[in-house]
């Protein structure tokens, strides 16, 4: 259900809105965030925190990367478009794609994965550290004698590296719609 006409003002609102939010969530979440908790937080509050967040955001993300998508994709009728146009909703659907793979698949990996590490480290006295990259040895040492952990590890790794991956492809994605957005402001 396209339409040729001019989107009204509450819809162009919607958009902008959607679209800076969920540029926001992933700058505070990638960067800033994870910065200031790893720094400041053991181990296990620092993943039970992400584990509880990091879905809810990835879950808002993807629906407001849907939502973006569904009003450009209503106000731009495919038999309308021109070559920039098409690339925008290109951009827009790589960007539902790959949040909603990351939320429903990567993100809820990662976290189960987590859970399941926590609860090996704690039993053998570990996760009380702060900061990720303290204590390695400690870390490297259960990796070596427990093969269940080690297992977890290498699997906790992939997913983390496949759901980052997804992360910065979505915000290359909304860095390149909030220039689009930009570019085609009438006045300022």
């Amino acid at each position: 259900m396209s339409t040729d006409t001019e989107p009204t003002f509450t819809v162009k609102l919607l958009q902008l809105v959607l679209l800076s939010s969920y540029w926001g969530m992933q700058i505070w979440v990638t960067f800033i965030s994870s910065f200031v908790m790893d720094n400041h937080l053991n181990r296990h509050t620092f993943g039970f925190i992400q584990s509880r967040l990091v879905p809810f955001y990835l879950h808002l993300g993807s629906g407001c990367a849907f939502i973006n998508l569904t009003i450009y994709a209503v106000y731009h009728p495919s038999d309308l478009l021109d070559e920039r146009e098409a690339f925008q909703i290109f951009i827009f659907f790589v960007s539902v794609t790959v949040a909603a793979v990351n939320a429903q698949w990567f993100g809820q990996m990662t976290s189960e994965i987590m859970a399941d590490m926590h609860l090996i480290e704690q039993a053998c006295g570990l996760g009380q550290d702060i900061g990720l990259s303290s204590n390695r040895e400690a870390y490297a040492k259960l990796c070596e004698t427990d093969v269940k952990y080690r297992h977890l590890s290498s699997r906790l790794w992939l997913y983390r590296l496949l759901s980052s991956l997804c992360n910065l492809c979505c915000i290359g994605c909304n860095f390149y719609s909030l220039c689009y957005m930009a570019e085609n402001l009438s006045k300022l």
